[in-house]
């Protein structure tokens, strides 16, 4: 079963640059299996590795490459400029059952082949003439090189996080409720970070797919539910989900039995769903099942660590200092028996004038994070969304006024003059209280807000609250001192923004969008921000400089519906939606966005010179007839070029198996043509073809990456293309490589 290929043409540097799915880095060793497990456990332990992604520079036969990959939460990928001993590792990887999650290519350029900050750990047994500023430049922030020197010891290197990015462990950033990341790198994006999966949440009329994303030391968790796509009829698969924020890697699933339901209708929230996870350190607060109390995970593995007693039917939770504050509501939850009345998007007016905030008590407590002891319990009215703290106090708004009690024991401290809000609460909404340098803000939905003093509970000053958001809360962000609000829901609003003094409400900066643009309504979600950007999402997201008073906008991107977007880490996420909006022209699955950086290596003029290249199979010859057209062939997706679908021959009524083969894996369409079906492997890298009379294997090839779509056979030849950036060409009866055109990077024989 040889690993060559007829002929590869590919599109320059830019594939090659986002293939850090397959990646580890190079192969030299050669080691036996067993050795190899002990040393990949070793080197593991060293570097304090826990999941993600591992670069193998100098793999050598692929042992100590497929040793690495310690479980399904890692992928590997080994490197090697050694043309000949790359098919050795891949026939190696293969054979242990883990080709594809472990992957094995060839470097041939002074760069590595990935992103910055995608690597959580660089295996280097041979540098193959990296330089160390380049292997820091793949490395995310806490990322770990073990580097072998010349006695033939490891020694440790890990990056250091900057201070210029950012967390964002709350749903709105912090306990403080200013959903502002103090991140010096989220800007326009620029540059694809990673995409992860699904493609699509469930559907565009019911409740959105993701209810809660946080962020946290280089992970993102959120709850999503993973149901079928094909009919949102279909029961929901609730899972906390745990992935490596810089490449993407999934770390782990738990499965949440029971959540609100998915048949919610669209645009209707429930938007304190948003407020049932946080991440703090290396523990996750989240409610695992709708009225479920709140438990304590470890965020390394998903396991529980405890339940906090006496937290059942757990709305809202943040976390401060060391002590967990939630709201509990000790009545049915107002929802719990929530049933559509509609197949359609009519129920979003039922909820709305029927379906909306109780008003009635809930209860604030107290507990200690590390241990789960309960320090205070306060019963009474609370909004939705209002619970914060400083760590100072907690406030809260109790239907009426805003609240501010001890933190350590709930005494009541001090209440405001009545502070109004809308008469009807619904569950798409929710007031808006931020604290920051001592002041408190709050704006109730009803076109007013106000700040106080947070010692005395003085009101300082009110202002008009424009309308922002679209079925969703409205927005209050605190940026560089002053409180900016704009008037952003309807495609018809100025969309101008205002900046005021926090202690005096003055007018300090004002300004319009300075672009010609269609906006259409405000995406159903709030607006976030960072210390340099007002990030709302008019039509898609818009990134506004209040120091430049400039808009960059990019209708080709959206969060979700309910969450939106989350800007931390330097970049910017966009989960999975299923919005009908602009359908045409935005990007689709779970996006990582990066802005513009230096450091990036970028797509260059990609030279003809040395781009195609003849394999040992190359031939001038076509075959000069074959039966890939004919009534017994289909060598093509969808049979032919003209992707009919068709075919002339006569089906006999009572058709029976002939035959079945087990390839495992995810397998595209297959091909048939010359006595060969052939199908690829799309996450095994792999093409193979079998006898079309018994289903045996006749051959095998193992390309650089994915092959995502089925291979052409014509005259005697089967075509393919991979995401390594190389199209392919094998001899149909051998496998053996014929020639190829291809990027700067060549695959070995």
């Amino acid at each position: 079963m040889p690993e060559q290929s007829p002929w590869m043409f590919g599109g320059g540097k830019a594939l090659s640059l986002l293939l850090f799915v397959f990646c580890l880095l190079g192969c030299a060793t050669e080691l036996p299996a067993a050795e190899a497990e002990d040393v990949a456990a070793g080197l593991l332990s060293q570097a304090g590795f826990r999941g993600g992604f591992i670069s193998h520079l100098g793999c050598g036969n692929g042992e100590l490459t497929a040793a690495l990959q310690s479980s399904p939460a890692v992928q590997v990928h080994g490197l090697t400029r050694d043309t000949a001993g790359l098919a050795t590792a891949r026939r190696r990887i293969e054979q242990t059952g883990r080709y594809g999650n472990v992957s094995a290519d060839l470097l041939t350029t002074p760069q590595l082949p990935y992103v910055d900050n995608l690597v959580n750990l660089l295996v280097v047994e041979d540098s193959l003439g990296i330089p160390q500023s380049e292997i820091e430049r793949v490395l995310v922030p806490n990322g770990v090189a073990v580097m072998k020197d010349a006695e033939g010891a490891w020694t440790k290197f890990t990056k250091p996080r900057t201070e210029q990015i950012d967390d964002w462990n709350h749903y709105f950033h912090d306990p403080s409720g200013n959903a502002v990341a103090h991140d010096d790198l989220v800007g326009p994006p620029r540059h694809l970070q990673w995409v992860g999966s699904p493609r699509w949440s469930r559907h565009h009329d019911r409740m959105a797919s993701m209810s809660a994303l946080v962020s946290e030391k280089g992970r993102l968790y959120y709850i999503m539910d993973e149901g079928s796509r094909i009919s949102i009829q279909l029961p929901p698969q609730w899972k906390l989900i745990a992935r490596d924020a810089f490449n993407g890697t999934v770390l782990w699933k738990r499965d949440i039995e029971n959540w609100q339901t998915h048949l919610f209708p669209l645009k209707s929230g429930p938007t304190q769903l948003a407020r049932r996870l946080v991440a703090v350190d290396d523990v996750l607060y989240v409610t695992l099942g709708y009225e479920a109390p709140l438990t304590a995970i470890d965020a390394n593995t998903g396991e529980t660590l405890f339940e906090f007693a006496g937290s059942g039917n757990c709305e809202e939770v943040i976390v401060s200092d060391g002590i967990i504050f939630l709201v509990a509501n000790r009545n049915n939850l107002e929802l719990i028996d929530y049933a559509p009345l509609n197949p359609v998007v009519g129920d979003q007016k039922t909820v709305a004038d029927t379906r909306h905030w109780d008003q009635k008590p809930r209860v604030v407590m107290a507990y200690e994070a590390e241990t789960g002891k309960q320090l205070w319990a306060k019963e009474g009215l609370v909004s939705p969304l209002t619970l914060s703290t400083d760590g100072r106090q907690v406030y809260f708004h109790d239907g009426e006024s805003v609240t501010a009690v001890d933190r350590q024991t709930g005494d009541h401290l001090w209440t405001t003059e009545p502070a109004s809000r809308r008469s009807i609460v619904t569950f798409n909404f929710g007031p808006r209280l931020v604290i920051h340098d001592g002041v408190v803000l709050y704006a109730g939905g009803d076109g007013k807000m106000a700040a106080y003093d947070a010692t005395s509970g003085q009101q300082l000053w009110t202002a008009s609250h424009p309308p922002s958001g679209y079925q969703s809360p409205q927005d209050l962000l605190v940026v560089g001192g002053l409180v900016w609000v704009a008037p952003t829901t309807s495609g018809r609003d100025s969309g101008i923004y205002t900046g005021r003094n926090l202690r005096t409400g003055e007018v300090v900066k004002e300004f319009p969008p300075d672009v010609e643009t269609y906006w259409f309504h405000h995406r159903c979600y709030i607006a976030k921000a960072t210390d340099n950007f007002l990030i709302p999402s008019r039509t898609g997201i818009e990134f506004v400089s209040p120091g430049d008073e400039h808009w960059d906008i990019h209708h080709w991107v959206r969060g979700g519906c309910l969450y939106g977007v989350l800007p931390c880490n330097g970049l910017l996420y966009a989960p999975p939606h299923n919005c009908a909006c602009y359908p045409e022209a935005k990007l689709y699955g779970f996006n990582a966005l990066a802005p513009r950086a230096p450091t990036r290596p970028l797509p260059a003029e990609v030279s003809e010179e040395g781009r195609r290249e003849e394999g040992p199979a190359y031939t001038p010859e076509f075959a000069v007839s074959d039966n890939d057209a004919t009534s017994h062939g289909w060598p093509t997706f969808r049979g032919s070029n003209e992707r009919t679908g068709y075919t002339p021959a006569r089906l006999d009524e009572n058709l029976r198996p002939g035959w079945e083969a087990k390839l495992g894996g995810e397998l595209t369409a297959p091909v048939v043509a010359n006595g060969r079906v052939v199908v690829a492997q799309s996450d095994r890298h792999t093409v193979v073809a079998l006898d079309e009379a018994n289903g045996d294997v006749a051959w095998k090839f193992i390309a650089g990456g994915r092959v995502d779509s089925p291979p052409t056979i014509a005259r005697g030849r089967v075509v393919f293309g991979s995401a390594d950036g190389w199209v392919y060409c094998l001899n149909s009866q051998s496998g053996a490589r014929s020639g190829g055109i291809g990027s700067l990077r060549r695959t070995g024989d």
